[in-house]
């Protein structure tokens, strides 16, 4: 299906559009759109594998047999992000900064643990220049991306849900990446994630919980305003990083940051709800969230420790609620069951 918002996005804007799937005919569909990269997470390797068993077989049947859970969940990553990447390697020879790369995620297990993520991501960086290692948006994954970066390893921070933690990642790429130049080494493609539709999600929980004066609108919007902040501060900064919205819920996710310089993580179902809404191609990065709903969220304090830039401190990250119902989610839905997946 021909989507002329996203073909307008990629080749009108400064947005670069990435594909939010591991399934082989969604990734077809979005690339002839205009995806120019891709991300992939531990629960949707799994689906992919699941769901797509007969596309995956000959390539599964090269992985050994007696494989110890960890080394068996890497050759499966390496199954599904080594063949992708192998699709997008003439894009990424084009060598324009943001494209042509998929990303494959560190153990969901260990977000608390700087060497083993520092030692995965070095694993993951070896199979191909354009693997953009996943890292966690907590103390540790963010210490890790600064040294991955000063290795000139692309990096992303993920499990990412708020302004503080977006922050941190920009400043963690942006050391590492200058170590890199003072040593002479290329810097990789650095990513710092912000999960809008994610934290919509956490905090429409919340809400109820606790019968706040928000709206549903005010909701859906409040992922909107933190990455909007986020990118005003990015911008002044001069961090080399991208943002990256992912984890969306709406058509509005995107089309209400159309015209920023990020990369978009973009699924099917988001893709689709954007066609149909046939949206007008104009930018939108610039007209920020309506003030009243930005106040009424403000007397929410979830939302001011993911929407001031100083609401999380670095000890908090890992325990965010958001970030604890995501970190499950990729484990018990990701990689646990990867460990346990017969080939």
């Amino acid at each position: 299906m021909i989507n002329k918002y996203l073909k307008w996005l990629s080749s009108e804007s400064n947005s670069i559009y990435w594909h939010d799937s591991a399934i082989r005919s969604e990734q077809v569909d979005a690339f002839n759109n205009g995806a120019v990269g891709m991300t992939t997470n531990p629960f949707l390797i799994n689906a992919t594998l699941r769901n797509d068993p007969e596309f995956w077989k000959e390539r599964l049947q090269e992985i050994p047999k007696g494989l110890s859970k960890d080394e068996k969940v890497l050759a499966l990553v390496k199954c599904v992000t080594g063949f992708y990447s192998d699709q997008l390697m003439p894009i990424y020879n084009k060598n324009i900064h943001g494209k042509g790369y998929v990303c494959a995620q560190t153990n969901p297990n260990k977000t608390g643990d700087f060497q083993y993520m520092v030692d995965q991501a070095e694993i993951y960086s070896k199979w191909a220049p354009n693997i953009v290692v996943k890292l966690p948006g907590t103390r540790a994954g963010l210490k890790a991306c600064e040294v991955c970066a000063a290795k000139g390893i692309n990096v992303a921070i993920t499990v990412s849900f708020s302004v503080p933690q977006v922050l941190a990642a920009g400043k963690a790429f942006q050391k590492g990446a200058d170590e890199a130049k003072e040593k002479g080494i290329k810097p990789g493609l650095g990513i710092a994630v912000l999960m809008v539709g994610r934290l919509d999600d956490y905090l429409r929980d919340v809400a109820h919980d606790t019968q706040s004066i928000v709206t549903e609108y005010d909701i859906n919007h409040a992922g909107t305003a933190c990455i909007k902040r986020a990118y005003d501060i990015f911008q002044e900064r001069g961090y080399e990083a991208f943002l990256m919205p992912a984890g969306c819920r709406t058509a509005d996710h995107i089309i209400d940051l159309a015209g920023a310089k990020m990369i978009m993580s973009i699924s099917t179902k988001i893709a689709k709800m954007i066609n149909d809404k046939k949206p007008d191609t104009v930018e939108r990065i610039d007209k920020q969230v309506a003030t009243d709903s930005v106040e009424r969220l403000l007397t929410m304090a979830e939302f001011r420790k993911a929407y001031e830039p100083n609401g999380l401190l670095l000890d908090e990250l890992i325990t965010f609620g958001a970030t604890n119902r995501t970190t499950t989610q990729f484990i018990e839905s990701g990689w646990n069951p990867l460990t346990e997946f017969n080939y």
